[in-house]
């Protein structure tokens, strides 16, 4: 069976995995475009959006490997899209066009039923009601001995962590600060779960931190 992991999620310096105020122009909150900016110049991001070059690196080697022997993904409702209740309509599919970048069976955490989204290049969205733990049994299942993705948002990451169902956690801590937000390890104790850290790097724009379960 593979395994059960989160890579690339960014946190500021204060801890923050998202910030604010979450909407239509602002997906990842206020302030958090800069969580991510590390990410964007990468060989394997200018791949993923269908563009040659890019910087090779650690960090370019740290997304490689994230999205390597992927075979399923699961994300939060808030991952999905801002829409919050009850689906109005079917129109909203995702912040990310016709094509995702996730190649896999997803599986989003809701409250509010929908049917299956497909979507090109072998995306689809499968929109589950009935808790974690059902999401990721759908997952591994999917994933037919490749690992599961957890991608966020950080209060998804934190249910698994506390279920002690992640078996590796990839870290960027950007040297920034937003203040406020959603927080990612806020209420863990990592030690008492059984985690520990078993590798940091830093390259220009970010320290790398691989947490493992013991």
């Amino acid at each position: 069976m593979g395994k059960v992991r989160v890579n690339g999620f960014c946190v500021s310096l204060d801890g923050f995995g998202a910030g604010p105020d979450q909407s239509l122009d602002h997906p990842l909150g206020v302030g958090a475009k800069s969580l991510h900016e590390w990410v964007y110049g990468t060989r394997t991001f200018q791949q993923m959006i269908g563009n040659q070059g890019g910087s090779t690196g650690i960090d370019d080697e740290y997304l490689a490997r994230g999205m390597a022997d992927l075979g399923a993904w699961i994300l939060g409702r808030n991952m999905f899209g801002p829409i919050r209740g009850r689906w109005p309509d079917e129109n909203w599919q995702g912040w990310w066009g016709p094509n995702p970048p996730y190649h896999t069976p997803v599986f989003v955490l809701t409250n509010h039923a929908r049917a299956p989204l497909s979507m090109e290049g072998g995306t689809t969205f499968h929109f589950v009601t009935d808790g974690m733990h059902a999401a990721l049994e759908r997952a591994l299942a999917a994933a037919n001995g490749k690992d599961v993705r957890i991608g966020g948002g950080a209060s998804t990451i934190r249910q698994y962590l506390q279920a002690r169902l992640i078996d590796e956690m990839h870290l960027a801590v950007v040297p920034t600060l937003l203040g406020r937000g959603e927080p990612l390890l806020t209420g863990l104790d990592l030690v008492k779960l059984g985690y520990s850290v078993t590798r940091s790097v830093t390259s220009e724009a970010v320290l790398h931190v691989s947490i493992t379960k013991n």
